[in-house]
């Protein structure tokens, strides 16, 4: 007990540090822009798709549904607003977890408190999700909205399952892959639900704001400007990758090819995925081929590497992958090509995320692996009924 606490003790000690500093570095920015932009619509009467943060070009990207649930910070400060956005990234992100590791808990008898406990402090150490606590992003939220739908709707058939998804989608709309994914599983009813919470939820937001609607839809989504450079090392997709490359001539046409190759591959893989390998290969594939995708939105690698570890008796290589993609990412290592001349090493380093995504497209299992049952012994005086296997029986 003392060597598991202590063990626990370290671990949380390395998760805050991490946390702390991701704080630091970030200042909470993206919940800053949040506020900002809501204060600016509900308090000043301006529209939200017009602010700015003072000194950037960023402003508010998402979906009017997503203002009405953020209103709230138009009337907060920001320390009040970092607080309740750092509490809930920290129980999310042990919920989510819980729910992730729960079969393996099972399965091999741990002790479920100190799993989980374990198992969380790794997460919150994986850079995607110190960047999302630094920066008071909604990344998580997303990611246990669909998660607990895949798991405990779709999975189990529930009839409430695709709402999450819907929702999810409402909010930021990266998630309707998810819906993609539904389809191509034939979870027809789960679709359905899903594009239905999706519609509700926008068509609400345009009956109160028409004029919000009508800009995000026609102007604000196709304004690429507004999330930043497609070229910043942070934009880890298939787009951010090939504008850091020297292609620029065919980049578009290039990128439009690797999309559609991503999708083929994830569609031929996923359709025979159980819930965790759907989960995990969509998450990827979703962040592949988003046009922007931040280091902070791979928080989906989390059921990913979930099955690395799944499936570790059965598949060595999996498992060196997993553990590759968490030392190296959790390492801040992309961002040292943040800046100044970029040498040869460049084209990986600057790219880990998108190749480890790549990687786990193609070699994650998409089923967990079942290790055959080890052959039986033969007892003294055991009589084998004739044409029976020992396994069989």
């Amino acid at each position: 007990m003392n060597r598991r606490i202590m063990t626990l003790a370290a671990l949380g000690a390395v998760a805050a540090g991490a946390l702390v500093w991701a704080a630091i570095l970030h200042y909470y920015f993206d919940s800053a822009v949040y506020a900002g932009a809501v204060r600016y619509w509900f308090r000043d009467g301006g529209m939200v798709y017009d602010y700015l943060k003072r000194g950037s070009p960023y402003g508010f990207t998402y979906p009017p549904f997503a203002a009405l649930l953020m209103a709230p910070m138009a009337y907060l400060p920001l320390w009040a607003i970092a607080t309740l956005a750092s509490i809930a990234t920290v129980i999310v992100t042990v919920v989510v977890t819980r729910w992730l590791i729960a079969p393996m808990i099972r399965r091999e008898g741990w002790t479920p408190w100190y799993a989980v406990a374990v198992a969380s402090c790794l997460a919150l150490i994986f850079e995607p999700v110190r960047e999302t606590f630094g920066f008071g992003q909604v990344n998580l939220l997303l990611l246990a909205l669909v998660a607990g739908d895949v798991l405990f709707g779709v999975a189990r058939g529930r009839r409430w399952a695709g709402i999450g998804i819907g929702v999810a989608t409402a909010i930021k709309l990266t998630p309707g892959v998810f819906i993609l994914y539904l389809l191509v599983t034939r979870r027809w009813r789960a679709a359905g639900a899903a594009a239905g919470a999706v519609a509700a939820t926008t068509l609400a937001a345009a009956a109160l704001w028409p004029d919000a609607s009508r800009e995000f839809w026609t102007a604000a989504l196709w304004d690429t400007n507004r999330v930043g450079n497609l070229e910043y090392v942070s934009n880890q997709s298939l787009r951010g990758m090939l504008a850091r490359l020297p292609v620029d001539a065919w980049e578009s046409k290039v990128w439009v090819l690797c999309v559609l190759a991503a999708l083929a591959l994830w569609a031929w893989r996923v359709r025979r995925a159980d819930a965790l390998g759907g989960l995990a290969l969509t998450g990827m594939v979703g962040c592949l081929i988003s046009p922007v995708t931040w280091v902070h939105h791979w928080v989906w690698l989390l059921p990913a590497l979930v099955r690395c570890v799944e499936v570790a008796r059965t598949n060595r290589r999996v498992l060196y992958l997993g553990v590759a993609t968490y030392t190296l990412l959790s390492a801040h290592i992309t961002f040292l090509y943040e800046r100044g001349p970029k040498p040869p090493l460049a084209v990986i380093g600057a790219n880990l995320y998108v190749l480890f995504g790549i990687a786990l497209l193609v070699w994650l299992p998409a089923v967990r692996e079942v290790a055959p049952p080890a052959p039986r012994e033969q007892g003294i005086g055991k009589v084998e009924k004739p044409g029976v296997s020992p396994v069989s029986t």
